[in-house]
């Protein structure tokens, strides 16, 4: 049975320099693309920032890969 493992990137507006630029989008998912991770989705939702409780629009990206079978 094949397995799978997860990882999901919270991106903030701030961190990709004020509006979500499709251009710094594309470098995020080939960039995890070359790692071997395959997107699952991209979800809007208010991203909680580090410092202070309030919060701000961003992307949560959910990626997916095969875990390797480790035995031998």
């Amino acid at each position: 049975m094949q397995r799978f493992e997860y990882r999901v990137i919270a991106l903030r507006e701030k961190m990709i320099g004020g509006a979500l630029s499709g251009d710094k989008l594309e470098e995020i998912l080939n960039e995890e693309a070359r790692e071997g991770w395959m997107l699952k989705s991209i979800t809007h939702a208010d991203v909680k920032g580090r410092i202070g409780p309030g919060a701000v629009e961003g992307l949560l990206l959910t990626f997916e890969r095969p875990v390797a079978d480790r035995r031998y």
